[in-house]
This record gives structure tokens, C-alpha cells and sequence, in this order.
């Protein structure tokens, strides 16, 4: 028998707050910078719902410590100013959480810091405070299912009766190794296609959220 739905665990970025344009504008521009031309498409493959060691991993083997290590201090800089300047909640979202009745909680590869400023710039960090958790809490980041599983055990919850709303293919695919539903948010960067597989649900505006939390 499936089981009904006891926790929707959220990403935060380019699911809560509409954060993934402006990280992969920062990243576009910081490879121009320091030497490695990159696209959209490329940073979204390549680092968006990844952790901030997992994305300097990949650019210290490409350019080298040094580098990596101005990129990432260029990055908190740069992102920060243009959190200050553009973020607000993804489109629909505060509607969604006002129809939602199930338990929350977030979960994201962003730092506490991170999500701190960012829902908290866009009004959201109230909604959840006291239920958000990094992935700076566990051993292994996205696509490792080590996120999920802490936040359902925390929140006391068995990981078959969670459903993560994603909007990544690592974040998807930590979802479905973690045993829980997916559903995947194709309405920012990632396209429909990279979110679709087993145990995901794909869908384009989150006002229909509340919906389909309520057909499983």
C-alpha cells in the first residue's frame, strides 16, 4: 500500500526563492574572468543543486587550487550583491504555501548562511525557521540521498512518506535514491527532461503544487 504524504521537503534555490538565474549569471561571468568559458547550459549541467564543495572541486581540477579558491570568494560576493538587488520568491510560490496543510521543511546544498540571506530576503525564512537543514550537516552532498534522509529524520518521518519538490537533476536524483517521491519544478533553468524518471512527477508552475500533493 503507498503510503499518503507526511513531509514535503523543499530545495531552496530555484525552488523557494528564484536564486538559480542569478547563481549561473555569476558563474557565466567568474569562468569568463578566471578561464573557463562556460554557458548557461554548461553551469546548470554542471553545478546547479550541487554543494559549494562539489563545484570547487570541479573548478580546482580544472584551473587549480589557487582558483579555485578566488573563484569561490568571488562568487559569495558577487551572488550576495545580486541577491540584494533581484531576488524574490520562485513565481506562485507563496500562494502554494498558503494551500499547502502538510508539515515542511527545507533542505538544500546552500550553507545556513546562505539560506539565511536568501529566504530572508525574500520574506520566506519565517515560514521555516527551525526546519531547515544543508548539506553542510552530511557527509555526502547531492545526488547522495544523505540530505533527505537527515532532514526526514529529524523531522520524524519515514522516507517513504516524504515527497522533495527539486528543480535539479542531482537534486532528483537524491531524492529517488533516498526511497521518497520527486517531483521536479521544470519552471526555471533545468528543462523538463533532465528531471523526468522513475518515481518523478514533472511539473511547470507552482501554483499547481498544492494539487498534486493531494493525487498520490
Amino acid at each position: 500500500m503507498i503510503k499518503p504524504f507526511e513531509l514535503v521537503i523543499f530545495d531552496c534555490d530555484g525552488v523557494l526563492v528564484d536564486s538559480e538565474r542569478i547563481a549561473a549569471r555569476v558563474q557565466v561571468a567568474l569562468g569568463a574572468e578566471l578561464g573557463w568559458p562556460l554557458t548557461e547550459d554548461e553551469v546548470v549541467d554542471r553545478f546547479i543543486g550541487r554543494s559549494h564543495a562539489a563545484i570547487s572541486e570541479q573548478v580546482a581540477a580544472r584551473l587549480g587550487q589557487e582558483t579555485a579558491a578566488i573563484w569561490s570568494e568571488r562568487f559569495e560576493q558577487l551572488h550576495r550583491e545580486a541577491v540584494d538587488a533581484d531576488l524574490a520568491p520562485v513565481e506562485g510560490l507563496p500562494e502554494a504555501l498558503d494551500a499547502i496543510t502538510l508539515p515542511t521543511c527545507v533542505a538544500s546544498s546552500g550553507s545556513h548562511d546562505k539560506m539565511r540571506h536568501t529566504l530572508g530576503r525574500s520574506g520566506l525564512y519565517d515560514r521555516f525557521a527551525g526546519r531547515i537543514y544543508s548539506a553542510t550537516e552530511v557527509a555526502r552532498g547531492k545526488p547522495a540521498p544523505d540530505l533527505f534522509l537527515h532532514a526526514a529524520r529529524h523531522m520524524g518521518v519515514d522516507p517513504a512518506a516524504c515527497v522533495v519538490i527539486e528543480d535539479s537533476r542531482p537534486g532528483v536524483r537524491a531524492a529517488r535514491a533516498a526511497g521518497m517521491r520527486a517531483f521536479g519544478y521544470a519552471g526555471g533553468l533545468t528543462p523538463a527532461g533532465r528531471l523526468e524518471g522513475p518515481g518523478t512527477t514533472v511539473f511547470h508552475d507552482m501554483r499547481e503544487l498544492p494539487t498534486l500533493l493531494t493525487e498520490r
